[in-house]
C-alpha cells in the first residue's frame, strides 16, 4: 500500500480538523472490511468531511497530489465498489443533515451521509412518503444508494433510486462543485447530469447531497400465497395488476426451501402457510385507503383461485402479521449462511422470461456441480432475481469452492441469453467489472471509458470500479 505524500496528509488534516480524519489502525480496518467480510481491503487514511466546502477542498487536494480516493457511505455494498484497495477512504458519515423539505413540491433535500431511514422519517413527519425500502435501510446511506442505483422491494411501483432523485450536489474530480439540487420535475435544458452520477459508484464524482421525490402516504394490504410453478407466479403478477393496476407495490417470489432455511436459522420463526407446493409469493398493494387496498387485493386473489394460479393463500389481518411475512423475506439473505458456501448473483431478466431462465440456468449449473442446491428469490415484479447456488446440504466436504468461476460464468451467460443484466440492483464494483466488459457491447464500454476520462482525467475517483480505463 502506497502512503499518500506527507504534504497531502498534513494539508488534509489541517483542512478536516481533529474530528475529520483518522489513521487509527482499528478504524482503518473497519472501513476496509465490507459488512459481509467476504474480502479485505486496505487504506492508509480516512477522511470525514463535514460540509460540501470541506469535501470540495479535500478533492482539490487529492487532484493536486494525485491521491486516489474511495467514497464510502454505509459500507453495505456487495460488489467491492466501496471497499478501498490502497486508496484513501472518504466517508460521508458526518454529512447527514436534512437540509429542507417542501411538502407542496413533494421534495426533500438531504445530505449524502444520511441513512435511508432518516429520509423515510423526515418524509413521514411531513405527511409524505419516501418509498425506497430495503433490508439495510438503517445503515445504507443516501449517497451510496444513489451511487449504486439501489432498488429494493418497491421498484415495481416507484422505480429505482435513479427514478427517485430530482437533483444532486456533486464534487467533481477537479474539486469544482456542481449544484444541481433543483426540485424541478420538468427541466429540458440539455444533458440530465444527475443520471450520469446515479449508478456511477463514485467513479465520476463525490455526491454530497440530493433532492429526493416524495409521494402521498399510503396504506398497505399484504398477502402470502402458495403457487405450483414459476409460470403460475408470472401469470399471477399479470392478473393482480389487471385488478389493482399500479397500486401493486411489491411482488416477491420465495422458494419453499428458503422458508425451511429461515426457520432453521432463526428460532421462533413460523411458516405463514405450510404447504408442499414449491413457491410462495409475498405481494403488497398500497392505496390511500386501507379498506380499498384490501378489497382490491382480495378480489385479485379470488380471480387467481378461480384460474388455478394460487393453491392456497392468506391476506394479512394486521400490520403485525404483514411484518411477519416481510421478516421471512428479509431474513433469507442472512440465513443462507447456514448453507456454508453460496455463490450469489443479483441478476435481472424480462419478467416473461423468468421461468425459462430458472429452468435453463439450473440445468446448466447442475451440469457443472450435479449436487448443487438453489435458493432463488427476489423481485418478480421487476424481473430481479437473487440467484444463489448453495453447497449441497448433505455434502461431507465442500464442493462449490472449486467451481466458483465456472458457475459464475454459467449464470452470467444464461442471464444474457435470456435478454437480462448481470447486475440488477447491487452495482458492478470490482467483482463484475471484467465480466461486464466481456458481455456488454464494445460501443457501450468505449462510451463509458470516454466519460470517465473526460470527467476524471487523473483517475483519482474510485479507480478500478465499474469500467477499466
Amino acid at each position: 500500500m502506497t502512503q499518500p505524500p506527507a504534504a497531502f496528509l498534513s494539508a488534509a488534516k489541517d483542512l478536516l480538523g481533529p474530528k475529520g480524519w483518522s489513521e487509527d489502525p482499528d478504524r482503518l480496518a473497519e472501513v476496509s472490511t465490507p459488512w459481509r467480510g467476504a474480502y479485505q481491503g486496505e487504506t492508509p487514511f480516512l477522511a470525514r468531511p463535514a460540509s460540501t466546502e470541506e469535501a470540495a477542498a479535500l478533492v482539490t487536494l487529492c487532484a493536486t497530489h494525485h491521491v486516489a480516493m474511495t467514497p464510502q457511505g454505509g459500507n453495505t455494498g456487495l460488489v467491492d465498489g466501496g471497499t478501498p484497495h490502497g486508496e484513501i477512504v472518504v466517508s460521508m458519515g458526518r454529512m447527514h443533515a436534512v437540509r429542507s423539505i417542501d411538502p407542496f413540491n413533494n421534495s426533500l433535500v438531504i445530505e449524502a451521509g444520511a441513512p435511508l431511514v432518516t429520509a423515510q422519517a423526515a418524509a413521514e413527519e411531513a405527511g409524505r412518503l419516501f418509498p425506497l425500502s430495503l433490508g439495510s435501510e438503517g445503515t445504507a446511506t443516501i449517497g451510496g444508494l444513489i451511487s449504486t442505483n439501489a432498488g429494493g422491494v418497491a421498484v415495481l411501483r416507484y422505480g429505482m433510486m435513479r427514478d427517485l432523485i430530482l437533483g444532486l450536489e456533486v464534487v467533481l474530480p477537479s474539486g469544482e462543485v456542481w449544484d444541481g439540487l433543483s426540485g424541478l420535475r420538468k427541466n429540458n435544458t440539455g444533458y440530465d447530469l444527475k443520471h450520469l452520477f446515479a449508478g456511477a459508484e463514485g467513479t465520476l464524482g463525490l455526491i454530497t447531497a440530493a433532492t429526493l421525490k416524495l409521494f402521498p402516504q399510503v396504506q398497505r394490504a399484504s398477502a402470502w400465497v402458495c403457487c405450483d410453478s414459476t409460470e403460475d407466479v408470472v401469470a399471477l403478477l399479470a392478473l393482480v395488476r389487471q385488478h389493482a393496476g399500479d397500486t401493486v407495490t411489491s411482488f416477491e417470489i420465495i422458494p419453499a426451501g428458503a422458508i425451511d432455511m429461515v426457520m432453521a436459522d432463526i428460532p421462533g420463526t413460523r411458516d405463514p402457510l405450510p404447504s408442499d407446493l414449491p413457491w410462495r409469493v409475498l405481494m403488497e398493494v398500497s392505496m390511500v385507503d386501507e379498506a380499498h387496498a384490501r378489497d382490491a387485493l382480495e378480489k385479485a386473489l379470488e380471480a387467481a383461485f378461480d384460474q388455478g394460479l394460487v393453491k392456497d393463500g392468506t391476506v394479512a389481518s394486521s400490520k403485525a402479521q404483514a411484518q411477519s411475512f416481510w421478516h421471512i423475506r428479509e431474513t433469507i439473505p442472512l440465513s443462507k449462511r447456514a448453507y456454508g458456501t453460496a455463490i450469489n448473483q443479483d441478476i435481472a431478466v424480462p419478467v416473461s422470461r423468468i421461468p425459462a431462465f430458472i429452468d435453463s440456468c439450473n440445468a446448466a449449473v447442475l451440469a457443472v456441480v450435479p449436487s448443487a442446491e438453489f435458493v432463488i428469490f427476489g423481485h418478480v415484479g421487476d424481473g430481479n432475481l437473487h440467484y444463489s447456488v448453495c453447497e449441497p446440504s448433505d455434502a461431507v466436504a465442500p464442493v462449490l469452492q472449486a467451481h466458483v468461476a465456472d458457475i459464475t460464468r454459467v449464470v452470467f451467460d444464461q442471464t444474457m441469453a435470456h435478454g437480462g443484466s448481470i447486475s440488477a440492483e447491487h452495482g458492478v464494483g470490482r467483482l463484475k467489472r471484467d465480466e461486464l466488459a466481456r458481455l456488454r457491447p464494445p460501443a457501450a464500454t468505449d462510451a463509458m471509458r470516454a466519460i470517465k476520462k473526460a470527467l476524471d482525467p487523473l483517475g483519482i475517483m474510485n479507480p478500478g470500479r465499474v469500467v477499466s480505463v
